[in-house]
């Protein structure tokens, strides 16, 4: 990996509470030729290098998706390149081979995002299997409306994040968020929350941090006893967690101490697991060596899965 430049949208949405997916396809579209610029000179590498051009085909908002895909569509045929179209989904899963080349399927996989709860076995024969998912919010969500219930700053993840380090997470005893089988449910601890802090009215620092940590001690041990659950069943000998909830502290403290015995416990460094080019860049060439580069032109697909 010779550069990996991320260039954040979160100050230009902070005023929102959330992201406006008018302003992130303009932000997209003014800030994706510097950002890959800078990523050229980072690397010191020229264009006459490159060998191919990596894109995130899916899903996501389609704004920013057709921005990605044309852009990398016309680097392409501009430099006679081959293109390869990923789902951002699966990069997450990927991404675990940039710290560990190694890596090789059976495994299972648990990508925790804002807009995604999913638990994936990554199979012999290269496919992705889907065996459990969110039947509502994602965690990142939850983690979102979480911290607007609370009073705290977008992006919602870190803010708690940064809070819970104050807080007890026994303070409260928030529900276990529980769905069928193997998949995942957070409205309910959300609502849980909402109820806790209108019974409280006025909150002082201490309490906003202990409903804090408990809130994220219940998320974080919802989507552990499900990856628990998921291993004992599927006996994978490696499990990932990627994602950007996977930056979450407790998240990957806890992981460790629960699922480090169980299996290999692989969770990428935390600029890894938020969206980024390097994680692209690995799920294209496991698709490269797969099936090699896509037919061009490929369109964008908001609601692409994990192929």
């Amino acid at each position: 990996m010779l550069s990996n430049v991320i260039r954040s949208q979160d100050e230009l949405h902070a005023p929102f509470g959330g992201v406006v997916p008018e302003i992130a396809a303009r932000a997209h579209l003014q800030t994706l030729i510097p950002v890959i610029e800078r990523a050229l000179e980072t690397a010191a590498t020229r264009w006459e290098q490159v060998d191919g051009v990596a894109v995130t085909r899916g899903p996501g908002l389609v704004g920013c998706l057709l921005v990605g895909v044309n852009v990398a569509q016309a680097i392409g045929w501009a430099r006679k390149l081959p293109v390869v179209g990923v789902s951002h989904l699966a990069a997450h899963v990927f991404a675990a081979q940039l710290e560990e080349p190694d890596l090789h399927p059976p495994l299972l996989g648990l990508v925790v995002s804002g807009g995604h709860s999913d638990l994936i076995r990554w199979q012999e024969d290269g496919s992705i299997g889907v065996i459990g998912r969110t039947r509502d919010d994602a965690a990142g969500e939850a983690f979102d409306k979480g911290a607007r219930i609370l009073g705290l700053p977008f992006p919602g993840g870190p803010a708690i994040d940064r809070l819970a380090a104050a807080g007890d997470p026994r303070a409260i005893a928030f529900p276990r968020p529980r769905a069928p089988g193997l998949d995942f449910s957070f409205s309910g601890v959300k609502t849980a929350l909402l109820y806790e802090v209108r019974k409280r009215k006025a909150l002082s620092e201490q309490e906003r941090a202990d409903l804090a940590a408990s809130y994220q001690e219940a998320i974080v041990d919802a989507l552990l006893q499900r990856v628990e659950a998921a291993q004992a069943q599927q006996l994978a000998p490696t499990i990932v967690i990627g994602g950007g909830v996977a930056r979450n502290r407790r998240l990957r403290e806890a992981a460790q101490q629960r699922l480090a015995s169980r299996a290999h416990l692989v969770i990428p460094a935390p600029e890894l697991c938020t969206d980024n080019a390097a994680m692209i860049g690995a799920a294209a060439l496991i698709e490269w060596d797969g099936r090699g580069p896509d037919p061009v032109p490929f369109d964008a697909d908001p609601s692409l899965g994990f192929a």
